[in-house]
């Protein structure tokens, strides 16, 4: 077996707005949200080994590297698919707050699945994958597309729109861990009756500054439930507005919150600005488009381009 070794990123996401249409009858949410992928990552490295089994080294203690893992589970889900009989050794250097709402695992694994089909040399393309992602977790399949994109039903079902305009930005983990089965329990969201779009409000930036699948999208159902929930996201808030961010929202259900600024140079004075506050991660990024995600991924990202297979 070669001693190949694959380097992939594996990139973060914000939502730029997400409505909670209701409760499905199988006991999930049905959602309509915008996500948009930004150039925070984590790095991940495969290399294939002749053991058969699966191994992961994590620089961040506090994430498991058991079968609990996505990245793993990703693995074994490839392997139980194709009949794979190749193990795996990974290493994740983590970057992305786990559990912030910024999409960290599911990324971990979308490229995952994409680098162990390369290094496999699995016959298979996008769709198979997105399929199988959708299986592991709700936010995989978007990570298989990048850029700008509308993500339905449980959020596995996933549009690609036109690139949003460069956005400058400002990611706050403000230290605290939101319960998603608390967000939705606050929520309240009744049993699904009806399809809404999402909901129009007014934006920083004149309408015609975005693209027209990105009008009026800004807007979390869940923002205000988790700033009552969690008074430190509330601050984490206030403190991107006092800094100079043009918007801030809420990303997912939390606990991460971004502010969107004018200009490279401001979205860095703040982030430093906003160093100093205990036990807050701030990171300074900006959006990526679609082809500047697929670029970053490299030759992984073949079977991930429109008709792409391997």
């Amino acid at each position: 077996m070669s001693a190949e070794k694959i380097n992939v990123p594996a990139f973060a996401k914000i939502n730029l707005g997400l409505r909670v249409q209701g409760r499905r009858p199988d006991g999930y949410h049905e959602i309509r949200t915008v996500f948009q992928t930004v150039s925070l990552r984590d790095r991940l490295s495969f290399q294939a080994t002749n053991d058969g089994k699966l191994g992961l080294v994590c620089s961040d203690p506090g994430i498991p590297t058991d079968e609990s893992n996505l990245v793993l589970r990703a693995a074994s889900a490839l392997r139980e698919r194709f009949g794979v009989r190749q193990g795996a050794r990974v290493e994740l250097e983590k970057m992305i707050p786990a559990g912030g709402g910024l999409g960290g695992g599911s990324s971990d694994a979308a490229v995952a699945l994409a680098a162990l089909v390369t290094l496999w040399e699995i016959e298979t393309d996008g769709g198979e994958l997105a399929k199988i992602g959708a299986r592991l977790g709700a936010d995989v399949p978007f990570f298989l597309h990048g850029g700008t994109a509308l993500g339905t039903g449980t959020g596995t079902e996933i549009r690609p729109l036109e690139d949003a305009p460069k956005m400058h930005l400002v990611v706050v983990a403000p230290g605290v861990h939101v319960s998603t089965a608390e967000a939705y329990k606050a929520l309240g969201a009744p049993a699904l009756t009806k399809v809404e779009p999402l909901v129009n409000l007014s934006v920083s930036r004149t309408e015609a500054d975005f693209p027209d699948s990105l009008c009026g999208v800004w807007s979390n159902d869940f923002e205000a439930v988790v700033v009552r929930l969690y008074p430190e996201i509330g601050r984490a808030r206030e403190r991107l507005v006092e800094t100079g961010a043009e918007r801030v929202m809420l990303s997912g259900s939390g606990s991460s919150v971004f502010g969107v600024f004018e200009s490279n140079g401001e979205a860095g004075r703040a982030g430093a600005a906003l160093q100093g506050e205990s036990c807050w991660r701030v990171f300074a990024c900006e959006s990526l488009t679609r082809a500047e995600y697929l670029a970053a991924l490299d030759r992984v990202a073949t079977l991930l381009r429109p008709g792409g297979g391997v």
